[in-house]
């Protein structure tokens, strides 16, 4: 499923008309968004990859948790795309924003749905309880990038890159201790 959510963003890119190297500048916001959201849907794999480790079974909820998921994810070629194509307008900022919220609600509750799961051995609480911090501040980012598009786009969209950096590492529970204290 990522690999052709990747695909149908990748179709999206079209190349200038004009063979000249300077016909790649008025196409910045289309490889800025492709960048952004290539790296969003990299955070989601290893986070997820990462996750599926400590699921003793796909019970129900996992599973359709995961389907959820997946859903809100297969929107990003369309959001990212009006974004992109608007030269980062408040609309499209904020329909990419709000969707950055929905695929983090359902990976939060994705996320509690695998811990409750978890062998407290192999996640302990304390890493349990940080993860559920980064969860819910990356949710608040999104939410106010949402907000903030109507009056800054370009700072809404800064807003999202900056809370993508709080899933770049997606730790073993013992080194998730030490890279939140970092």
């Amino acid at each position: 499923m990522i690999a052709v959510v990747i695909t149908i963003m990748v179709l999206e890119l079209k190349p200038p008309v004009n063979a000249e190297l300077k016909a790649l500048l008025p196409l910045w916001p289309i490889a800025i968004s492709y960048a952004v959201s290539y790296l969003f849907i990299a955070i989601i794999w290893m986070n997820h990859h990462h996750l599926l480790r400590f699921v003793r079974q796909a019970s129900p909820p996992l599973l359709w948790l995961n389907f959820a998921h997946l859903f809100a994810v297969s929107l990003l070629p369309f959001a990212t795309s009006w974004m992109a194509d608007s030269h980062l307008a408040a609309t499209p900022v904020a329909v990419y924003a709000g969707l950055f919220v929905v695929v983090n609600l359902i990976f939060l509750a994705f996320e509690r749905e695998v811990i409750r799961q978890a062998d407290p051995s192999r996640f302990p609480p304390r890493a349990q309880r940080l993860a559920g911090r980064r969860s819910v501040t990356t949710v608040a980012i999104f939410v106010a990038a949402t907000a903030l598009a109507a009056l800054a786009p370009g700072a809404s969209f800064a807003l999202i890159c900056a809370a993508l950096l709080l899933y770049l590492r997606p730790e073993a529970p013992g080194s998730m201790l030490t890279f939140f204290k970092q």
